[in-house]
C-alpha cells in the first residue's frame, strides 16, 4: 500500500523519468565546418533542413585549410565542407571521414568586387595592374581555396609581378571582402557566392585562368551524430539542396562533368 508521504516522491520520479524519455527524443544538434563561401547558401540549407527534420545545424566558417588544421587536432565537427576537394583528401588520408560520405557539391567561380561609388570599377583581371588600383586583397592563399584561385588568375593574366605589392591578405574569403566593403582596398577577388548577396559591382574572372574551385564535403569520423551527419549531406546534393546551392551562383555536380 503507498503511503501519502510516498505519492508525492513516486510522482516526481514518474515527470523526471517523462522529462529525461522526452529530452532523449529531441531532435540533435549538428556542427558544420564550412567554407567561408559557403555563408549565404549553406545558412539558408541549414534552416530548411531544420524544417524538414527537426534536427538544427550550427556552423563554424572558415578558411579550408584553417578548418582543416582544427578538425585534424580533434576539433568536435559532425560535417566539413571544404572549399577545394583536396583537402578532403588530406583528412580521408588521416581516417578522419567515413568514406562513402565523400561526395563533391559544387563547384565555385571568383569575381572582381567594388564598391557601387568606386572611383575605378575594373572591367577584368588585368585592369588590377593599372595605377588606379592601390591596394587589391585576396583571401590568403596559403590556407584559402578562393585565394589560391585568385593567386593563379593573376599569375596566368600575367600580372602576378606587378599586382603583389598591392596584395592585403584576408584570412578567409569573407573577410577579404570585408576588406573592400570597408574601403580599406579599391578591389577584393572573392567569391560569387559572396558577391551576388552584396551590395556592391562585381565582374566575372574567367574560369580558364585558375584550377576549377571543385567543392567536397565528408562526414567526419569522430561524429556522435552520424545519422543526422548523413542526412544534411545528403540533403545537400537533394534537388531542394541544389536549387538553394544554384541560387548562389554555385555550379553542381553532373553540369560541368565532374563526378
Amino acid at each position: 500500500m503507498i503511503s501519502k508521504l510516498s505519492l508525492p516522491l513516486i510522482l516526481a520520479a514518474l515527470i523526471l523519468n517523462g522529462c529525461t524519455r522526452q529530452t532523449s527524443e529531441t531532435p540533435r544538434q549538428i556542427t558544420v565546418a564550412a567554407a567561408s563561401d559557403l555563408g549565404p547558401a549553406f545558412e539558408e540549407l541549414g534552416r530548411e533542413f531544420e524544417k524538414q527534420s527537426g534536427t538544427k545545424v550550427v556552423f563554424s566558417f572558415g578558411s579550408t585549410g584553417m578548418l582543416t588544421r582544427q578538425i585534424s587536432n580533434g576539433a568536435p565537427m559532425d560535417v566539413f565542407a571544404s572549399a577545394n576537394v583536396s583537402f578532403v583528401d588530406d583528412l580521408e588520408k588521416q581516417g578522419l571521414i567515413i568514406p562513402d560520405t565523400r561526395a563533391l557539391y559544387a563547384r565555385g567561380r571568383i569575381t572582381l568586387w567594388t564598391t557601387n561609388d568606386a572611383a575605378f570599377k575594373p572591367a577584368q583581371i588585368s585592369d588590377l595592374s593599372r595605377p588606379e588600383v592601390e591596394r587589391v586583397a585576396i583571401a590568403n592563399p596559403d590556407h584559402a581555396p578562393y585565394g589560391t584561385a585568385a593567386k593563379q588568375a593573376l599569375e596566368t593574366a600575367g600580372i602576378w609581378e606587378a599586382v603583389k605589392g598591392k596584395l592585403i591578405y584576408g584570412d578567409n574569403v569573407r573577410q577579404t571582402l570585408q576588406f573592400a566593403q570597408t574601403g580599406n582596398v579599391e578591389v577584393a577577388i572573392v567569391a560569387l557566392s559572396l558577391s551576388l548577396g552584396s551590395d556592391g559591382r562585381w565582374v566575372l574572372v574567367p574560369e580558364e585562368l585558375h584550377k576549377p574551385l571543385d567543392q567536397a564535403l565528408a562526414v567526419l569520423k569522430s561524429t556522435q551524430h552520424e545519422q543526422e551527419a548523413r542526412r544534411f549531406a545528403l540533403f545537400i546534393n537533394s534537388p531542394p539542396g541544389r536549387t538553394i546551392m544554384r541560387k548562389y551562383g554555385f555550379t553542381l555536380p553532373g553540369e560541368t562533368g565532374q563526378d
